[in-house]
């Protein structure tokens, strides 16, 4: 009888989900009411044999997206338009962006590094599933472990090859490592030797820009650092990290014990990658994302417009206080020098 029941309701929900007949059409055609037809289609949903999925319009400020490609010398933006207070959202709509972005890069043979963190993780939910001949997605940095594993790049890189139909290359060592002595055996074992080079040779790559604030911060929620040794980063000049890089205001990567002990691509390999794509937002993220521009960290930016705006404002206080030169990004390629 529960079978016959949800065959009853499947037919409702076809013909009205995808014949297109009115509800006034499917209650002649069961000798029912239009509000027993209503009713039906309630069941049929809570069911769970109706998805709805809604393919929200997302609108794009091309006016901030050409500022910020001229001022740093972008490739592209993608800069989300009225969004969302609800940061959830606000991911799940730079997720959708930054799919976008990620589906242009996508070819044959295409090499595609990832990082990890929640944005990255929005970017891959948002992704179709889009088999593409001999692609490989491959880790740029070592796996968290523990935290919350749905934003694990070793987790995120198998869903992402699961949609490509791609394979994957597993960096089997941890983000971070207690001593540096361990961090630099472990960057010349063979295994994650080759790993990080076929890292280095990416076509495109998707990362996030995370901050040090300890509400925010990546790496507390993850548990590899506490709020002190978090508070004890920013007091030594860090406003930002990517792939692990922790580094100043001025993008600059810091030689600290943090950026010693992690298992990562180093960050003259990581500029040299034709596109990266790097996914951030809200107004708190302002100054690592404005950090990240200046370090040339990214090609392609996918934020909001709230940030994009306290990031251009934040940059033109800097210049109108230390001169132009002081605050510009260096080109990409001349960017690799640094480390």
């Amino acid at each position: 009888m529960e079978q016959e029941r949800l065959d009853f309701l499947a037919q409702i929900a076809v013909w009205y989900y995808e014949e297109g007949l009115d509800q006034e059409t499917i209650a002649g055609r069961i000798n029912k009411s239009r509000s027993m037809v209503s009713r039906l289609l309630d069941q049929a949903r809570e069911a769970g044999l109706v998805e709805v999925k809604v393919l929200y319009p997302l609108r794009t400020d091309a006016e901030l997206e050409r500022r910020l490609c001229a001022e740093f010398g972008l490739a592209n933006a993608q800069v989300l338009a009225e969004p969302p207070d609800d940061y959830a959202l606000l991911l799940k709509r730079l997720g959708e962006l930054g799919a976008r972005c990620l589906q242009q890069a996508l070819r044959p043979g295409v090499v595609i590094g990832i990082s990890w963190g929640t944005a990255v993780h929005s970017v891959v939910s948002a992704m179709p599933t889009t088999p593409v001949p001999d692609a490989t997605v491959v880790q740029l940095i070592g796996a968290v472990g523990h935290g919350d594993p749905l934003v694990d790049g070793a987790e995120l890189g198998r869903w992402l090859a699961q949609k490509l139909h791609a394979s994957f290359r597993f960096l089997s060592a941890p983000m971070l490592v207690e001593d540096e002595t361990l961090a630099v055996a472990l960057r010349r074992e063979r295994t994650i030797e080759e790993t990080l080079a076929l890292a280095a040779r990416a076509d495109v790559a998707l990362i996030g820009i995370g901050t040090p604030q300890p509400e925010l911060s990546s790496l507390v929620r993850a548990g590899y650092l506490s709020r002190s040794e978090i508070e004890s980063l920013m007091a030594s000049g860090v406003v930002g990290d990517i792939v692990a890089h922790q580094f100043d205001q001025d993008g600059q990567w810091l030689d600290i014990p943090a950026n010693r002990r992690a298992i990562s691509l180093d960050a003259g390999s990581l500029r040299r990658i034709p596109r990266v794509i790097a996914v951030s937002g809200g107004i708190s993220k302002a100054r690592a994302i404005l950090a990240g521009l200046r370090g040339r960290y990214c090609t392609c930016l996918v934020t909001d417009a709230r940030a994009a705006q306290a990031v251009l404002e934040l940059q033109r206080q800097s210049i109108a206080a230390h001169g132009a030169t002081a605050c510009r990004p260096l080109n990409h390629a001349a960017g690799t020098a640094r480390n």
